[in-house]
C-alpha cells in the first residue's frame, strides 16, 4: 500500500532514532567495559603493591612488655609502609629478645632476595659474629633456628680460623620504646630489649615499706632509693616494672610487687633494715619518664658488711652479679656516710618532723590518686 510523504518521514525518523539509540548504547557499553577493565587492572596493580604488616591491637605504654598476641595483621599499600616495618612479628620479637648471659644482643639477618636465607649473629662491642650450633649428627651448622635450648658458639675472626667461643642463649623482654597507639604499624625503631634479664634466681618480691610516687601505676618503671638524714642518696635497685596487688576494695595503695634477682633481694633487705634504724631516712621510689628509651640507672647503694660477707657463700648469686656486689661494697662510703648517719640518728627517739610530714603527705596524695581512678581496678 502506498504511503504518503508524511508517513515515510515519520517512519524514517523512527528508524534513525532506533539506530542512534543502538549506537549510543553500544558506545556506552564499550566505555563501561573499558572503564571496568581499567579499574580491574588498577585493583590488581594495587593488590600487587600491598604488604602484610603487623599493627598493635591496643595502646601500649613506654617500657611495656610486648608479646605476639598484641598484634594484628593488616594489608596496606607499600607506599605508606615504613621501610623497616615487619611482616613477621614472631621473627622480629625473637630477634630482639635473644641475648647471651653477658647480655650481648643476638639478632637475625634475613636476605629477602634469597628464600630461607637467614642466620643469627651476636653483637659484641659493635662487631657482628655469626653463630653456629651442632646438629643431631654432630656437624657444625650456621644457626638459622636458634632457641634458648641451643648451645651456640662463634669464632673471634668470624671464620673457623678464629678462637671458638661458646655462649649460652637466654631470653629477655621486648618493650615499647615510647607510648604507642593501637593500629600503629610496628617497626624496629619502636621496640627495644628490656634492660633486665630474667635469670634463674629472679623472684617476685612484695614490699609495703617503700614510699611511692602519688601517681605510680601498674606497668610504670621505678628506681628504689635510700635517702639518708644527712642528704646522701643511694640507688638500691634500678628500673623495675611495677605490679600492683589488689584487694576487694581495689588497688592496695602502699604495696608493690617487683621482680628481683638474688643480689637485688639482698640489697633491698640491707637498705630496709638501715632505713628503719636511721630516723630521718627514707626508702622511696622514683618513676622513669620514658622507660622505653631511658637506660637503667647504675645502683650505688653499698650493702652493709654482714650482707657483703653473706654473698660470698650464697649459691644463688651468679658470678657476674657477685662481682658487681663485691665491687659496690665500699668501706669508705659505708664509714663516712651510712655508718656515720646510723650513729648520729640511729638512737634518736625523735623522728625528724619534716621528713615524717613529707612521707605522710605523699601517702595521702597516693590514696587520693587511686580513689580518683575510674573503674576501680581497671
Amino acid at each position: 500500500m502506498a504511503t504518503n510523504p508524511m508517513q515515510r518521514k515519520t517512519r524514517n525518523s523512527f528508524l534513525l532514532g532506533m539506530v542512534l539509540s543502538l549506537l549510543i548504547t553500544v558506545a556506552v557499553a564499550a566505555l563501561l567495559i573499558f572503564q571496568i577493565k581499567n579499574l580491574n587492572e588498577e585493583i590488581e596493580t594495587q593488590k600487587s603493591t600491598l604488604r602484610s604488616v603487623y599493627v598493635l591491637s591496643q595502646d601500649v605504654k613506654s617500657g611495656q612488655l610486648l608479646t605476639s598476641d598484641m598484634f594484628n595483621i593488616k594489608q596496606v599499600s607499600a607506599s605508606g609502609v615504613p621501610s623497616n616495618a615487619t611482616g613477621d612479628i614472631e621473627t622480629t620479637l625473637s630477634s630482639y629478645k635473644l641475648c647471651d648471659t653477658s647480655n650481648h644482643p643476638i639478632s637475625i639477618k634475613i636476605d629477602e632476595s634469597k628464600e630461607a636465607s637467614r642466620y643469627y649473629y651476636v653483637r659484641i662491642n659493635n662487631a657482628d659474629y655469626t653463630l653456629y650450633t651442632t646438629d643431631e649428627q654432630g656437624s657444625e651448622t650456621v644457626a638459622t633456628n636458634l632457641t634458648t635450648d641451643d648451645k651456640a658458639y662463634y669464632y673471634t675472626n668470624n671464620n673457623k680460623s678464629g678462637q671458638k667461643v661458646e655462649i649460652e642463649i637466654i631470653s629477655n623482654a621486648v618493650v615499647a620504646k615510647v607510648d604507642i597507639k593501637a593500629n600503629t604499624v610496628i617497626t624496629g625503631s619502636l621496640i627495644t630489649r628490656a634492660d633486665t634479664v630474667n635469670t634463674a634466681d629472679v623472684r617476685i618480691q612484695e614490699y609495703n615499706m617503700v614510699v611511692l610516687p602519688s601517681d605510680l601505676f601498674e606497668g610504670d618503671y621505678i628506681d628504689i632509693r635510700l635517702m639518708l638524714p644527712t642528704g646522701q642518696d643511694f640507688i638500691v635497685v634500678s628500673k623495675k616494672e611495677v605490679k600492683m596487688p589488689t584487694s576487694s576494695d581495689g588497688y592496695i595503695s602502699d604495696t608493690i610487687c617487683i621482680n628481683l634477682a638474688e643480689e637485688e633481694i639482698l640489697s633491698m633487705s640491707s637498705a630496709i633494715v638501715e632505713a628503719f634504724r636511721m630516723n630521718g631516712s627514707k626508702l622511696y621510689a622514683t618513676k622513669y619518664a620514658e622507660a622505653g628509651t631511658q637506660k637503667a640507672a647504675t645502683p650505688t647503694y653499698p650493702v652493709n658488711r654482714e650482707v657483703a660477707a653473706a654473698i660470698e657463700t650464697n649459691p644463688n648469686i651468679l658470678t657476674e652479679a657477685l662481682n658487681g656486689l663485691k665491687a659496690r661494697y665500699n668501706a669508705s662510703i659505708r664509714n663516712d656516710y651510712i655508718n656515720s648517719a646510723m650513729s648520729s640518728y640511729g638512737n634518736s627517739e625523735e623522728y625528724p618532723q619534716k621528713m615524717q610530714e613529707s612521707i605522710t603527705a605523699t601517702k595521702e596524695a597516693r590514696e587520693k590518686y587511686l580513689q580518683s581512678l575510674s573503674g576501680g581496678t581497671e
